[in-house]
């Protein structure tokens, strides 16, 4: 049957194009077949063979990984127990473990860097070994070995106090280092060049000796010590502001430090030591001698609490009972108490004070109370069997 819609010459769905029958069409195979390209077969028949072959290499790769990979990693070889006989080690400033490990292996106190590393890894402090010179034993588990290296007490580093004079601190490094004695003064005389000083000391060190606790090691000397002294004094001072400060008590760097090293010899708690400071102050604005027993035990190298009258007639630049005003230098070397105590004084109008006895200081702006406190403080020195002070102060 003819459809009625149909237009004459052209088949249905190809509006426009006449029937053409393509050339070389196959007997029997539809309108529209292609002739399959034995090109594309021969590149997909390539991608499979690349695809089995990356799989094969991938099997092979995870076989082998399953039968060479180690059941577990062999445990480092380490010590057992906390080992005999006595070696020393020492860890230089900013050794790593690994560094640390070495030096314990070669003096024979682990067994191998990789039990120390491992342990101290595992342990919480494990990387707060401080520089220093340890004494340790040989054949010490890694663990027994680590114990002593964290406590800092284990160390031998050199302390110092605060309240210490220059030449305390020099016999201190002599000894610490083994030093024939006058040694590390003769050394801060040498090197006074070297030190960086501040340029207002004039190439003074009393006073800039920091009291802390300084690493030594094997290779320690005493100008590496005396430098990190210095170096910690002008990190401290920065810390509290010296130069400010000293401006606000009408003062220069160098004498604030001075009034800080007095109340090191003057005082024995910061409470007191802001007290003292305030005195100081007090009798400098009225330009009153500060009439101050450390100044004098300075000048003749001694250390005591009585003072007699011959004393106050020492002639000396640091006789304070003489002479108005400040010593011409610091007379120890001051804390971070003691700083702070200069810098920031209590408030009061005192201008006397004793220490009666220990703990029981009294301070004063009245002369008849203060000669009452120096009876009282007389009166317990005769008990003791002690001589009695002429200070005033």
């Amino acid at each position: 049957m003819t459809d009625p819609y149909a237009t004459p010459g052209l088949t249905p769905g190809h509006l426009g194009a006449p029937v053409t029958e393509p050339e070389g069409l196959p007997p029997g195979e539809p309108y529209g077949y292609r002739p399959p390209d034995p090109r594309r077969r021969r590149t997909a028949a390539a991608c499979c063979l690349s695809v089995l072959a990356l799989l094969a290499v991938a099997g092979v790769v995870v076989v082998a990984g399953l039968l060479l990979w180690p059941k577990g990693q062999p445990k480092a070889a380490d010590y057992v127990g906390n080992g005999t006989g006595a070696v020393t080690v020492s860890v230089p400033k900013g050794a790593s473990l690994t560094q640390i490990g070495k030096s314990l292996v070669k003096a024979d106190v682990v067994a191998s860097v990789e039990a120390f590393t491992d342990v101290a890894a595992n342990s919480p402090a494990g990387t707060r070994i401080q520089p220093g010179t340890y004494a340790l034993k040989r054949k010490m588990s890694a663990a027994a070995a680590l114990g002593v290296l964290l406590d800092p007490a284990n160390a031998n580093a050199l302390t110092i106090p605060e309240g210490w004079r220059a030449t305390r601190v020099y016999a201190a490094i002599d000894q610490r280092l083994k030093l024939l004695p006058g040694t590390t003064q003769k050394t801060a005389q040498q090197q006074l060049g070297n030190l960086e000083l501040p340029q207002f000391t004039n190439g003074r060190i009393e006073g800039f000796l920091f009291p802390a606790t300084y690493p030594v090691t094997d290779g320690t000397t005493a100008t590496d010590l005396l430098k990190q002294m210095v170096e910690q004094s002008l990190r401290v001072y920065q810390e509290e502001n010296v130069e400010a400060a000293a401006t606000v008590n009408r003062q220069s760097p160098y004498q604030l430090v001075t009034v800080a090293s007095l109340l090191e010899g003057e005082a024995d708690n910061p409470e007191d030591m802001a007290k003292v400071a305030r005195v100081i102050y007090n009798r400098l604005a009225k330009n009153m001698p500060l009439q101050l027993d450390s100044t004098i035990n300075y000048a003749l190298g001694r250390s005591t609490i009585t003072t007699t009258g011959a004393d106050t007639r020492l002639e000396s630049p640091f006789n304070t009972y003489l002479h108005a005003g400040l010593p011409p230098t610091p007379i120890a070397n001051p804390g971070q108490d003691a700083l702070r105590a200069a810098a920031h004084p209590a408030d009061g109008d005192w201008l006397y004070f004793v220490t009666v006895k220990p703990g029981d200081t009294r301070f004063t702006d009245s002369l008849d109370q203060q000669q009452k406190n120096v009876a009282e403080f007389n009166a317990n020195q005769a008990g003791r069997g002690s001589s009695p002070s002429a200070a005033a102060h």
